[in-house]
């Protein structure tokens, strides 16, 4: 079907009011173009759980090993690394731009990239404890590796904005199966009253705004006894472009739903200066690139920012759909439509053919954290309103057991520590935390 159902009429977002439109007769537009220790003098490179080692120098930071075998490990979680990467990016706007959009483009809009020093594990809140449970081999966490995927609420489309200074409106870690390619995807809510990082505690997703990646990683990190050294962060304009390099993809749009996406899709249009293209009906139907994104951003209705984060995994989800029967010119134009839109710790050392791996993988299981038996909301003071853990530590066991089949699973001090802390502050404001 086509964007919008009956889609005569196209709008074009300015520097004036979001409201203010101009019509064209029987035109369809709106693509969306648009712990520490002595450091060595060798670099860290991120390699699946872990890091591996470049460079000259003795001891160092960082988890490494005298193995062979366990650098070969590595090496391998590496590469699976990367033929994921190349699929998630499609999935989720962002990973493939870093390995292929590299070799398509100038070094003027190339995405950015994170340097390693910037990931180091003590610079991400990956505590002591995490870092000697993960030596075992054996251990559930190190048979998966888990990327974190931003989404900026970026008013501006200069590159820079996606390094900091704007809220993540998305965070979604995306765990993989490294022997079964089965993907999980875990949303957490942007509102979660947690350790930002740097202890104070707050709504999540001012980590990025105040961190950028390096923080937002250390909340998750730290917070969820995590290992996650890796990420890809984008903005709505390389969601919209990427989505429209695929052909668009199909979403059920509601009746309630109409209004919220055209409201959003004028603030879209008028940050990047382009045209869209009002949905007109509800029921399945074709979304284009910038009328997905707004579809992403609705939390008016009932669910709240609950519904919409299930939304923002629907897209990744049916984006993996359309990625899966592209040809590789779609693919390439997909990449392209994410150049100069991506901020990713990932480089580009291995070189891998996109589209073998493609089929490999499946979003088996997709949901939100706090889940809804283990979360409060309410207003905690000038703070606002908060979605509250009502017990983070029993909330890190779910998670763990969720993404990684650990149902034995013991939360660290750290994590207990924060858990006694979040129940202190929201207790003087919620009164049945339990």
């Amino acid at each position: 079907m086509a964007a919008g159902r009956g889609d005569n009429h196209s709008y074009r977002g300015g520097s004036g009011s979001a409201g203010r439109t101009t019509q064209r007769q029987g035109q369809h537009t709106g693509t969306g173009r648009g712990t520490s220790g002595s450091r060595s003098s060798g670099s860290y490179r991120p390699s699946g759980n872990g890091y591996a080692r470049t460079g000259s120098g003795a001891g160092g930071s960082g988890r490494q090993s005298s193995s062979g075998s366990r650098r070969a490990a590595q090496a391998r979680k590496k590469r699976k690394l990367v033929v994921f990467g190349i699929e998630i990016a499609i999935i989720a706007v962002m990973l493939v731009a870093l390995v292929f959009v590299l070799r398509l483009t100038d070094s003027d809009s190339a995405p950015l990239r994170a340097t390693v020093d910037d990931i180091t594990p003590e610079k991400i809140g990956v505590s002591e404890e995490i870092q000697q449970k993960l030596e075992d081999k054996d251990d559930p966490m190190n048979k998966y590796l888990n990327i974190a995927l931003f989404g900026v609420d970026a008013t501006s489309t200069s590159q820079k904005a996606l390094i900091k200074g704007f809220r993540s409106d998305s965070t979604i870690i995306a765990s993989i199966n490294l022997e079964t390619y089965d993907v999980k995807l875990l949303s957490v809510y942007r509102d979660t009253y947690l350790n930002l990082g740097n202890d104070s505690y707050n709504k999540c997703n001012g980590a990025y705004s105040a961190g950028g990646a390096t923080q937002a990683l250390t909340m998750l990190n730290s917070n969820l006894d995590l290992y996650i050294t890796n990420f890809v962060t984008v903005s709505y304009k390389g969601l919209s472009g990427a989505i429209d390099a695929l052909g668009g993809i199909t979403i059920d749009v509601q009746p309630e739903e109409i209004q919220y996406i055209n409201g959003y899709q004028a603030s879209v249009a008028e940050v990047m200066k382009c045209e869209y293209t009002p949905v007109q009906s509800s029921g399945p139907q074709t979304l284009n690139g910038i009328q997905a994104a707004a579809y992403c951003r609705i939390r008016a209705t009932a669910g709240d920012d609950f519904k919409r984060t299930q939304r923002q995994r629907d897209v990744l989800k049916q984006m993996l759909i359309k990625a899966k029967s592209a040809d590789a010119s779609s693919l390439t134009r997909a990449f392209n439509a994410l150049s100069s839109d991506v901020y990713t710790s990932l480089d580009n050392d291995t070189v891998i053919d996109i589209l073998k791996n493609i089929n490999r993988y499946n979003i088996v299981s997709d949901t939100g954290f706090p889940n809804e038996e283990m979360r409060k909301t309410g207003t905690l003071g000038s703070k606002g309103s908060c979605v509250v853990p009502n017990n983070l530590e029993m909330g890190v066991k779910w998670i763990h057991g969720y993404l990684f089949d650990d149902m034995e699973y013991v939360p660290s001090t750290t994590v207990i520590e924060y858990s006694n802390r979040i129940r202190d502050d929201a207790s003087k404001y919620i009164s049945d935390l339990n």
